[in-house]
């Protein structure tokens, strides 16, 4: 995300880095990127300006709270995920006058726009990357290996060239959560029956981070829905395969979310490359 303006707005009294990518379309939905549990603005790379240009449509990347150049955290709860997406998210999109957007989220980003969207709020549809939708063994055996590495090899640094002096906080916090007692029961099942819009859920076949049981639920709950599920990719797609990621993203924008204020299509299907 080189190149690009870092502008920011306060919500809630916290300070939250920001960039638009490109110039509004007429009608067209913004497409409201939203990280990963360790992601930034800049961690998305390229991927966010090449599927705006390539669709014709303005883009937004925030970084959270604890996150890149925003405000340090205090301290993370269970609900961390459910504060962002029914407090804070809700705030963005309105001091930013961003109305009926598109949520591209990835991780724990695609979770917090699976309970954006089960509020119902006017929402022209979601492209989901590797969300979690309850915790599994895998996930939490891995966030286990990253704590124990991260002062142990180049971990750190690799962050900390994306959080500065966040890389601490917000690390120690985001691990502490995932690995507590407490948070293994959380689930968002119950807010996918309230999810309407056309979404698009996008996994690697070997993500290291989760199974394809969280595709499942999803594709099983929500009414308008396509899926695909890539061979030989991990936990990221849009850097690990990015061509296959950018066409089927473009292709759901193009086919199912309409420039129209009024959502648009029937039904979608699975797709497997």
């Amino acid at each position: 995300m080189r190149g690009l303006a870092r502008e920011y707005l306060t919500v809630g009294g916290c300070r939250l880095e920001y960039c638009w990518i490109g110039s509004a379309a007429g009608d067209a939905p913004t497409i409201v990127f939203l990280h990963e549990g360790l992601g930034s603005i800049a961690q998305w790379r390229n991927f966010p300006a090449a599927l705006c240009e390539r669709t014709g449509r303005r883009g937004l990347v925030y970084n959270r709270r604890g996150y890149g150049g925003s405000d340090p955290l205090d301290r993370l709860s269970p609900r961390f995920m459910h504060d962002e997406a029914l407090d804070v998210l809700p705030r963005v999109l309105d001091a930013l006058d961003i109305e009926r957007p598109v949520l591209f989220g990835h991780s724990d980003g695609g979770s917090i726009a699976l309970i954006y969207a089960g509020s119902k709020p006017p929402l022209a549809g979601l492209i989901l990357e590797a969300p979690h939708v309850f915790v599994e063994d895998v996930t939490v055996r891995r966030i286990a290996e990253l704590s124990a590495s991260y002062r142990a090899t180049d971990l750190r640094a690799r962050l900390e060239r994306h959080h500065g002096r966040n890389v601490d906080g917000l690390f120690d916090e985001w691990t502490r959560i995932w690995l507590s007692a407490e948070f293994r029961g959380w689930n968002l099942e119950e807010h996918l029956r309230g999810i309407g819009c056309p979404a698009l859920v996008i996994q690697g076949r070997d993500d290291e981070y989760g199974t394809l049981s969280q595709v499942n639920a999803i594709a099983a709950a929500l009414p308008d829905v396509e899926t695909l599920v890539i061979d030989g990719c991990g936990h990221a797609p849009h850097i690990e395969r990015r061509e296959d990621v950018l066409d089927a993203s473009a292709g759901f924008l193009v086919r199912r979310v309409r420039f129209s204020r009024t959502s648009a299509g029937s039904a979608g299907g699975d797709t497997t490359t």
